[in-house]
């Protein structure tokens, strides 16, 4: 019995480093998509789009060890919280890996094109995400269910800029209907990121049924 538990202790820590490989990827990706659109570069901007199939394929793995561990460890009560936890964890980290591919697509679609000044705005909120990124995936490996919270918090921060820069954009577009196209394009994006925030709130509600044993709906 003590064998088999350190064996499912062993292929936990492994299931552990590859979210948090998994969530490097998507913090990078997430990067270069803001710096392709920030620089119109359509290359750097591709290679988001490419490396996409890394996190998909990350995300695959986590998924068969996991199956794998309940196959053969038949794992109970705070494990099996935990493993619950790896799987919201792979498939929001997923989403927001999503969110990094259709910023790369963007830039791509205005490569060339000046940046509206509304770019400060979304800037932060990309940044924000990455921050709440590196902040959940390290309360899930402290199983700390206050750093959840606290990085959930964040959330505000890019909410807060979606709905300044919409308003902004808003304007813009009624005093210059002709920038309709592209504003209405970045508004598009900001929304896109705006649920970013969302994603890593739901690894963060995860991390606190994990440790607390119990459901909390966090930045309602």
């Amino acid at each position: 019995m003590e064998n088999k538990r350190m064996v499912f202790s062993e292929e936990l820590n492994r299931l552990r480093h590859d979210i948090l490989a998994m969530s490097s990827l998507v913090e990078e990706a997430l990067g270069k998509a803001l710096a392709a659109f920030q620089d119109n570069n359509t290359e750097l901007a591709k290679a988001v789009r490419e490396g996409d199939t890394a996190v998909n394929s990350m995300q695959l793995k986590i998924e068969d060890a996991v199956v794998m561990i309940i196959a053969t460890q038949q794992p109970v009560a705070r494990d099996l919280r935990e493993i619950f936890t790896i799987l919201k964890i792979t498939v929001n980290l997923e989403r927001a890996g999503d969110h990094a591919v259709h910023l790369a697509k963007t830039a791509i679609k205005l490569s060339g094109r000046t940046p509206f000044r509304a770019m400060e705005r979304l800037a932060l909120m990309v940044k924000t995400g990455q921050e709440m990124i590196r902040a959940s995936i390290s309360a899930y490996l402290k199983q700390d269910p206050e750093a959840a919270r606290k990085a959930a918090a964040m959330d505000d921060i890019i909410d807060g800029e979606h709905k300044r820069l919409s308003e902004e954009l808003l304007k813009l577009m009624k005093k210059h209907p002709e920038l309709l196209k592209k504003a209405l394009r970045f508004l598009h994006t900001s929304g896109d990121i705006e649920r970013l925030g969302d994603h890593i709130t739901n690894i963060c509600e995860a991390i606190i049924y994990m440790t607390e044993s119990r459901h909390e709906e966090l930045n309602a």
